[in-house]
């Protein structure tokens, strides 16, 4: 029997799992493009204080390993957007500049190197503000992210509506588009965010019928990283998997760069996004022929490293293991007597001892990734 062929796409052989993305039209974050037929990228946002430059590259840097594509950096202040400059000119990625309020901090953002002012027009002041801000982010190339939340709607929606409602979140977003449509500037997204789960995927699935920009995906203020976590999976899982969504942000009380992690993990589930190892493990049981809950932890840690996507199956006996190594690029499954059997794109390969099993699977699968890179320029060439 052939062995299944395996694909960084997994509808590419299983067109049920095919999820069909929502038309839209595609801007760039500096050189990152979102939206159209671009992948969905992965961003977070750092929590230092903007003005101690040092300190906020040091959180970019950990971003950027992480594999994050756009980081948010808030600019409050003077001292923020005076620091802005060196933290840009060190970022990897482009970075977003979050304003409230007060527009001569757009300005300065977008002098200093940002890509992306996050900011909402109606709150920035009158309309010669309004124009200031539009005009320098022609000047200097940014785009612009509307974010409208929940806990913070005008005042005028509110009474209208009696509270915060997906209705009132999505008039607050078209309006603040039609300000920049007004001002001939259609090179930003939209994000309608709030910390329940109902409400955000309403507000979303509103709003992606009602405009054509791309979607800055979250479920703000979600929690820490467990309850956030499956909030965000949740909220944001359901929309990407109908086809919504163009840019997400796990939004964590936790460090940023595990933020980073749940959205490629999520992207990763949903096959919209490859990046890294996907460890495929069982839960464990008595079946199992060796610790398998403290082998992937381990496994997780010492593959962090790898970006190259690829499949391990990590199964601690033979009820399931040889099923799901099949499928895999890498498998190890539990044995009696202290071993196990390896299996190399889903055939069984050879025999490992449970103790030296951690080390051989390390590096069989830092040899599969580098075999993959090495392959990379001979496809891009054949093309």
């Amino acid at each position: 029997m052939t062995a299944p062929v395996r694909t960084a796409d997994p509808a590419h052989h299983r067109p049920w799992r095919a999820i069909q993305r929502r038309p839209s039209r595609k801007i760039r974050v500096g050189n990152v493009e979102v939206g159209g037929d671009a992948p969905i990228t992965v961003q977070s946002m750092t929590n230092t204080l903007t003005a101690d430059a040092g300190a906020t590259i040091d959180q970019i840097r950990r971003l950027e390993a992480a594999g994050a594509d756009i980081v948010r950096v808030s600019c409050p202040d003077e001292d923020s957007t005076a620091a802005f400059k060196a933290i840009a000119k060190a970022a990897k990625v482009p970075l977003v500049a979050d304003i409230h309020f007060h527009y001569r901090r757009a300005i300065e953002a977008a002098e200093a190197g940002a890509a992306c002012l996050r900011i909402n027009p109606g709150n920035i002041g009158s309309s010669q503000r309004v124009r200031e801000v539009i005009q320098a982010a022609r000047d200097h190339g940014c785009s612009m992210r509307i974010g409208v939340n929940a806990g913070s709607l005008e005042r005028d929606l509110l009474e209208r509506y009696g509270e915060p409602c997906p209705e009132a979140m999505v008039e607050s977003a078209l309006s603040h588009a039609r300000i920049l449509q007004d001002h001939d500037f259609h090179e930003f997204k939209i994000s309608v965010k709030a910390s329940d789960v109902f409400m955000t995927v309403a507000a979303y699935q509103l709003l992606a019928e009602a405009i054509d920009c791309p979607l800055h995906l979250g479920v703000t203020e979600a929690g820490g990283t467990r309850v956030g976590t499956v909030k965000s999976s949740i909220g944001m899982g359901s929309l990407l998997w109908a086809g919504i969504g163009d840019t997400i942000r796990v939004s964590l009380a936790a460090d940023p760069v595990e933020e980073i992690k749940v959205g490629f993990d999520m992207l990763k589930a949903l096959g919209l996004r490859h990046r890294g190892v996907n460890i495929i493990a069982c839960p464990s049981c008595a079946r199992q022929g060796f610790n398998v809950i403290e082998t992937v932890a381990t496994l997780e840690a010492r593959l962090a490293h790898i970006s190259t996507p690829m499949s391990l199956s990590i199964i601690g006996c033979v009820v399931n293991g040889p099923g799901e190594a099949l499928m895999t690029d890498v498998g190890f499954t539990g044995g009696g007597k202290g071993a196990g059997m390896v299996y190399l794109a889903g055939k069984p390969d050879h025999k490992m001892d449970n103790d030296r099993m951690v080390d051989h699977i390390v590096e069989l699968v830092e040899a599969k990734a580098r075999e993959i890179e090495a392959a990379k320029p001979a496809a891009l060439a054949a093309e």
